[in-house]
């Protein structure tokens, strides 16, 4: 076990014997914004400490646990330990809103109490009915560059490598499978400069992307059926700029689109639409991100829904699922906490979700192995 980072102040110690609520609870209570995950990796390692049914490293701030016991099928349950900025939403609390409990704070939805259920089961479940590969990553809430499950598919593919995987991600305690890919594009017009009170004598860009604007008012995004789950897509404006001055014709317009596409498509092929969408036009490619199909076919996942109780829906986000399924490996999103809430100033859990969760997992985990 790699030991934890010297530091000055001691490491938060992690009570596993309490429920899954209280642990949410402490686990938030460790500010964790992305870059800050530190202290919160070396109490989830701290807490792993005497777990023998365990292998556990660590990779920088991420951390894989992982049980070797020679099952047929193997189950990679993934979370992510850091958390968008604060807004005086820490220390956590508990309160009742119409009759339901819930517990208020940073990091309640997003995803701590996932990161929860997961450590908890982590450290019970010492003979579960199929190997699992548990992995705590950072920096998933900031650029690509920094993730910590990207850093670990790119370095250490054999850790993220299984029959199924389990994204935390919040979904009210029920399955989202798999994810819409994300595109993101610059539309640019070009005109020329001229003095205002003389626009004649220019070319305004500005002018010149209202038939982008209009593509994107008249565009009729489509409902996809994928292996049995609707995506919905969508194709938006979600930035506009151009002009220098305010007494200058602008030479130059910039409409920043936003493309979620149905994981039916790939990446190339959602890039080739959005150009055709805006033939005639500088189209420059900023960000891409591949979907994932559900996943759901495999008996594995079958039994894993059937354990949980719960009808299938598709996952309209993009989530890190995708890196699962660009490994090869079938993956659904499954977490406490309502996903409108996450980064939300009033974020929070319904506690009977996290509970929820925690018994579907359990209940998975420890049913009969998949045949």
């Amino acid at each position: 076990m790699m030991p934890i980072a010297d530091q000055t102040l001691p490491v938060p110690v992690l009570d596993l014997s309490a429920s899954s609520i209280a642990l949410t609870q402490q686990l938030c209570d460790i500010e964790s914004v992305s870059g800050n995950e530190g202290t919160i990796a070396d109490a989830i390692m701290l807490s792993l400490e005497g777990a023998e049914h365990l292998t556990v490293l660590r990779d920088g701030d991420a951390i894989v646990a992982s049980t070797t016991l020679g099952r047929a099928k193997r189950v990679v349950i993934a979370g992510h330990i850091d958390t968008v900025p604060l807004n005086d939403n820490l220390p956590t609390r508990f309160e009742t809103i119409d009759g339901v409990e819930y517990l208020w704070g940073r990091g309640t939805v997003d995803m701590k109490a996932g990161v929860a259920v997961q450590l908890k089961l982590a450290v019970e479940l010492t003979a579960p009915t199929v190997d699992v590969t548990w992995i705590w990553y950072d920096h998933e809430e900031v650029s690509e560059a920094q993730n910590g499950l990207a850093r670990l598919a790119r370095n250490r593919p054999d850790l993220l490598a299984g029959d199924f995987a389990i994204l935390g991600e919040p979904t009210g305690s029920q399955v989202e499978g798999g994810c819409n890919g994300n595109l993101r594009v610059e539309v640019r017009t070009f005109g020329q400069r001229a003095h205002s009170a003389r626009a004649w004598v220019g070319h305004n860009a500005i002018h010149d992307a209202a038939p982008i604007l209009a593509a994107l008012a008249a565009y009729e995004p489509r409902d996809v059926d994928v292996d049995g789950l609707v995506y919905r897509e969508g194709l938006n404006a979600v930035g506009i700029t151009g002009g220098v001055a305010g007494n200058v014709i602008p030479d130059e317009c910039m409409v920043h689109v936003n493309y979620r596409f149905a994981p039916s498509r790939s990446g190339a092929e959602a890039e080739a639409h959005v150009r055709e969408v805006f033939a005639g036009f500088q189209v420059d490619l900023v960000d891409l991100a591949e979907g994932a199909r559900p996943g759901l076919t495999d008996p594995l996942a079958q039994e894993f829904l059937a354990a949980v109780g719960a009808d299938a829906k598709p996952k309209y986000g993009w989530t890190d699922v995708a890196r699962f399924s660009a490994l090869g490996t079938p993956a659904v999103n499954y977490g406490p906490g309502d996903p409108l809430k996450a980064h939300a100033d009033d974020e929070r859990v319904a506690v009977e979700q996290i509970t929820e969760c925690e018994r579907g997992l359990r209940d998975w985990l420890s049913a009969a192995p998949a045949s």
